[in-house]
């Protein structure tokens, strides 16, 4: 693949040629717009108001349209030549811990590469040190039609990587989001929650796939062949918060034995609370020991998340 742009990363005095290539790829099952009648191709052409000449792309520039309805034109050579350190440079302006920065910050993930022999040394000094730190490097970069970015740079096994982060002030209050403060939730149901959980285990991700491409490639498929279409596998399940403790307590059998093993888990027991009050103590260790390795796992992790998101 093709890199995106070309920088030099800065790590104090020590600057760094690298390479940036996009880290994820969709597989995402594109659709024609068609006429429905005749089955037509809908085509999209880009005509001049003007003199109505169908154009090409090469045909096609920018500009910057002013209240009084000017134009102002604005080249590729111009936007590259702007007068910002971040144009070819991704200059380090301070260093946090992964774990501190919001999730919703998250937005595009680049692999950062070396690009020169040169640049193999200071490279992995940096990703080294990055990674004996705990810590996550943040600097600006901008790339071409895109604007100024804010990176999060971290090292991730051999590799560095910048994830794209939306600036603070893009960020939306959560005010409204939550449920008000005055909820009735009794504390075995946290338990039953908890229970829950512990009875699920840790998820791997890399069983993660998306059915609905896969489903969606099976229709295709049938039809090319002419075949019936494939049927609903199952039924969605009925909605239900009536019963939260019983509801809670049937997942987590359910769980216990599609994992085929006996989860390490506390029961509830409402008739003796002294082993109620031990089983809570044991599972506030193991959640605790669950976040500590979790924000370890964390700052060593391939981008994700995203936070599972489109370049540039």
């Amino acid at each position: 693949m093709p890199p995106i742009g070309k920088f030099t990363l800065t790590f104090g005095l020590v600057a760094i040629p690298v390479s940036m290539t996009s880290a994820t790829s969709s597989h995402k099952i594109s659709f024609r717009q068609v006429h429905t009648e005749d089955m037509g191709r809908v085509r999209y052409r880009k005509t001049c108001e003007l003199d109505e000449h169908v154009l090409d792309q090469e045909d096609i520039g920018r500009a910057w349209e002013a209240p009084d309805g000017r134009l102002v034109p604005i080249s590729d050579e111009e936007l590259d030549e702007l007068p910002l350190p971040t144009a070819r440079t991704i200059e380090i302006s301070g260093f946090l811990d992964l774990g501190d920065v919001p999730g919703e910050m998250f937005g595009q993930p680049y692999f950062l590469a070396p690009s020169s022999d040169a640049a193999k040394k200071p490279y992995v000094l940096m990703r080294q040190a990055l990674e004996r730190s705990g810590k996550a490097a943040v600097g600006k970069y901008a790339l071409r039609g895109s604007g100024e970015a804010l990176g999060l740079i971290y090292a991730a096994g051999d590799i560095l990587v910048v994830h794209r982060l939306r600036w603070p002030d893009e960020l939306r209050s959560p005010a409204g989001a939550a449920p008000p403060a005055d909820v009735d939730l009794d504390p075995a149901e946290v338990d039953a929650a908890l229970e829950y959980i512990a009875a699920m285990g840790d998820l791997d991700m890399e069983q993660m796939h998306d059915e609905y491409s896969e489903a969606v490639q099976a229709l295709i498929e049938a039809k090319v062949e002419h075949h019936a279409p494939p049927t609903p596998a199952r039924e969605p399940a009925e909605a239900s918060v009536t019963d939260l403790m019983g509801a809670l307590k049937t997942a987590a059998e359910r769980a216990r034995a599609d994992r085929g093993e006996d989860a390490d888990i506390h029961h509830l027991d409402e008739r003796r609370p002294a082993k109620k009050a031990a089983a809570k103590k044991t599972t506030g260790k193991k959640t605790a020991a669950k976040k500590t390795a979790a924000k370890k796992a964390a700052k060593n992790a391939p981008a994700k998340k995203s936070p599972r998101k489109r370049a540039g």
